[in-house]
Formats: C-alpha cells, structure tokens, sequence
C-alpha cells in the first residue's frame, strides 16, 4: 500500500509540473518578459512622439533636415563612445562580410532619410502620410517572403484600422507626381526594411547589442548625412546661416535635441528586439495620430469628421492589434494543470 501511494502521489507530482520540463520560475520568468517588452515599447513610444514634436519646433528655426540628421549621428556616435568606456558594452569580433552589412544597413538609415525628404516636396504631406501608414504592411511582406514567417488571421485584421485610420486621418489634399509617388512608395518599404533588419541584426547571428549596433552605425551615417548635405548645398547655406541666427541659446538647442535623438535610438532599437519590427511599424502610426491630437490641443489643428474617424480607427486598431500581440505571447506560457480530483480518481 505504502508503495501504491508513493506511486500515487509522484504521478501527481510529474502531472502538476509544466510541459516538457518547464518550471514555474521559468514561466513567471516569461510573463516578466512580456510585461518588460511592453514598458520598452511604452518609452520608445513616448520619447519618439517627444523628438518629434522636438524637431518641428526646431526645424522651424534650422531648416536644414540632413544636418539635423549629421547632429543626431554625431551624438549617438559620443554617447556610445562614453558608455564604451565606461565598460557598458564590448565590442563583438566582426568578419569583413559582416562589417559589409553593418556599412549596408547605415547606408540603408540614410538612403530611407533622404527619399523620404525628396519625396515630400513631390507629394502633398496627406498623401505621405497615407502611403508612409502602409509600412506595417509591407513589414508583414518582408516576413512573409524574406524568411517564410506567417500570423494569425486576428493579426491581420487589426492592421486594417491602423492603416486605413492614418489615411482617414490625414485625409486633405492628396496630389502627387508620379516620381512623387513612387519614390514615397519606395521610401515606406525602405522603412520597413530598415525595422526589420535592426530587428534581424540584433536577434539573428550577429546578436549586436543596442549600443553597439549604434556605437558601430552612428560615424557611418554621420559621413553619409555630411555628404548628402554637401551635395544638397545645406553645408554651404548653413555658414551663413549660422553667423545671423546661432547663438550659445541655440547652440544648446541643437545639443539637446541630438541627445535626445541618441537616448531615442538606443529605446528604439532594444524596444525593436524585445518586441519585433511589425510591433514597432504599428507603434510608428499610432504615434502619427498622437500627433495629430497633439496639433489640435496646442496648434488649433482644424479637423473634420472624416479626420476624427481615422483618429478612432487608428487608436482602436492598436488597441486590437497590442490585445492579439500579448493573447498570442500568454498563450506561450500558458501551464496546463490537472486537478487533484482527478489524480484521485485515477
């Protein structure tokens, strides 16, 4: 009898543990992961929205885009440097076929910048907008046909909001040419692709942490951005420019906005490896919306009731598409149990 109990009671024992030998610290650890990446996720939202309202205010007074951009390499390039030193990260040993793809991707970063800056004076802002809002589409593409990834229909169906409501959203004058509109078509699929591969970069064979993809891409594009300023003429208007209009306030400003474009950079890229490029596109239109609130509380933004339904849509189709993401992540770490009536009853 003695016997038969024991063997009674380590049948329940081996019934109550997780499948395939998963321990219940594990899955707590899990379920920690999932709330962390959606904190990551929350701050890259935040400080994104910041920047951005951050740049309109100082693009208005320094109207030049690829010097902005050479200022925000040129930090992110110090800011790694410093916590380099400090002994924050280490370098990985990198092949010259990998260093080929790190010089690829900062030329993959600049090349998005600069069509998306050509093709806004080709197109009206509504129609960019619109075309840029197709980037979560494109990112499932990439997937789908780069490395054979599938989601679910639920997935899919939470994305047609969030792309329709940007389009609601912006709804206004939609003209274009026709290079216009194929160079910010272009521009919203090298922007998926630029997610995708910081997302492959970080979690496939190279698994560069965030400050070091940073640390080793922020010189590349800052030699890249200064030559598209050169041939832009922006070096040669900002001389002049700079004698009338900067002094040490404005000076301050610009350093600001960098270090705030470097702080950015790195919650953007380790918010994309936690949580996935799609997640990230998703995040990027919502964040066009919050936008567009943010213009009508502060800026006496006018807008109709078609623009008010894209706000709605949009707002819902992230609500939607987060519940799908985090469902699909909990079923991971769901631990089946067996109820002790029924080890009895065996």
């Amino acid at each position: 009898m003695a016997s038969s109990s024991s063997e009674q009671q380590q049948q329940k024992d081996t019934l109550l543990l997780p499948p395939r030998g998963r321990s219940a610290s594990v899955i707590a650890t899990e379920q920690d992961s999932v709330r962390t990446k959606y904190a990551w996720l929350t701050l890259y939202f935040s400080l994104n929205l910041a920047l951005t309202l951050y740049n309109k205010a100082v693009m208005g007074k320094f109207p030049f885009p690829y010097l902005l951009t050479g200022i925000h390499a040129a930090c992110g390039s110090l800011g790694c440097m410093f916590f380099y030193y400090r002994g924050t990260f280490t370098l990985t040993r990198l092949t010259d076929r990998e260093n080929l793809t790190l010089l690829l991707f900062s030329t993959l970063y600049t090349i998005n910048i600069a069509i998306s800056n050509v093709s806004l004076h080709l197109v009206t802002i509504p129609f960019h907008q619109i075309v840029r809002a197709m980037t979560p589409f494109f990112t499932v593409i990439i997937y789908r046909l780069g490395f054979g990834k599938t989601y679910s229909r639920a997935t899919y169906t939470s994305l047609l909001p969030v792309v329709a409501g940007v389009g609601f959203a912006t709804a206004g004058d939609y003209y274009f040419t026709p290079m216009g509109f194929i160079l910010t078509l272009l521009g919203a699929f090298l922007a998926a692709l630029k997610t995708v591969v910081t997302n492959r970069i970080q979690t496939g064979r190279l698994k560069l942490s965030p400050l070091e993809l940073l640390y080793r891409m922020s010189p590349l594009a800052f030699v890249q951005t200064m030559v598209y300023a050169y041939f832009t003429g922006e070096i040669a208007a900002v001389q002049k420019f700079a004698g009338e209009n900067i002094g040490r306030r404005e000076v301050m400003i610009l350093a600001g906005n960098g270090i705030l474009a470097f702080a950015l950079n790195v919650i953007s890229f380790t918010a994309n490896k936690k949580t996935g490029a799609l997640t990230m596109t998703v995040a990027a239109n919502i964040k066009q919306i919050l936008t567009i609130i943010l213009s009508i509380a502060f800026w006496g933004l006018a807008v109709g009731w078609l623009n008010g339904l894209g706000i709605l849509l949009t707002l819902a189709g992230g609500a939607a598409y987060a519940k799908v993401e985090l469902e699909a992540k909990q079923s991971k770490t769901t631990v089946p149990t067996v109820q002790l009536e029924e080890v009895k009853s065996g």
